[in-house]
């Protein structure tokens, strides 16, 4: 369990939509953020397939949901989204992508990246893991190990003033499990308060129960009123970190 002691410098969230990182891990950054850690937001794709409107152009929807994101991402403190604009519905984690990714792992330098479970295919009994969050989190957990830190893999990066860079840790979302937990009691509205800013995707309900509903969930037997929960894969021990961020400094 984890009740915010540990706070990494720099976090990097990777995920494929606007609102995938209000629903699983915007808690957690605004208390890292709070906190004093950097963090930026890379979404994949813009979500223009996400707003079933057909009098909508696909690049009007992604206008709208940029616009959404962005808002969302600076009530919890976050400036920074990239947005890598990759065909929404129908992305494919390929070698291109895993470059992009390296780029931005590589220019950011985060101690901490979040995704989410590319194994993942069921969270309940009436919902199939959409097909772009298992892709971005394979994209993801393979741009960080080992091609960011690799400096032959992607070396032409290096002209860019990119040179490799090696991930301390990686979150994994775990919806409903996970052995780290994150207390979210005390930023639990900036959760809310983010996911509503994405109102395209909440025409006639309101999310703010459901989501109060895993959250106080994750939280139970804890001692956390709320929380989310993390599988966390550790690609450096506290030594190495320290050395290494020590030889740099």
């Amino acid at each position: 369990m984890n009740n915010g002691l540990y706070v990494p410098a720099r976090v990097m969230a990777v995920f494929a939509h606007p609102d995938d990182i209000e629903f699983g891990c915007a808690g957690t950054i605004a208390r890292w953020v709070q906190a004093g850690a950097a963090a930026v937001y890379v979404l994949l794709t813009s979500g223009d397939v996400g707003i079933a409107d057909t009098s909508l152009t696909r690049a009007e929807a992604a206008t709208i949901r940029e616009k959404e994101q962005s808002a969302a991402a600076e009530v919890v403190g976050v400036q920074e989204v990239v947005y890598l604009r990759e065909p929404d519905g129908t992305l494919v984690n390929t070698l291109e992508l895993r470059k992009k990714l390296v780029r931005e792992i590589r220019r950011f330098r985060p101690e901490v990246l979040i995704c989410g479970d590319p194994t993942a295919w069921f969270f309940s009994d009436s919902y199939i893991n959409h097909p772009d969050h298992r892709a971005a989190a394979s994209a993801a957990l393979e741009a960080v190990f080992p091609a960011a830190g690799q400096p032959h893999v992607f070396e032409e990066l290096a002209a860019e003033g990119l040179t490799a860079h090696k991930v301390r840790k990686v979150y994994v979302n775990a919806f409903g499990g996970g052995e780290t937990f994150v207390n979210i009691s005390d930023v639990m509205e900036l959760k809310v308060a983010a996911l509503h800013k994405h109102e395209s995707q909440f025409k006639g309900w309101d999310p703010e129960p459901m989501i109060r509903e895993w959250s106080a969930n994750a939280g139970k037997g804890k001692e956390m009123a709320y929380a989310e929960g993390f599988r966390v894969i550790t690609l450096e021990s506290d030594e190495e970190w320290a050395k290494r961020t020590t030889e740099a400094a």
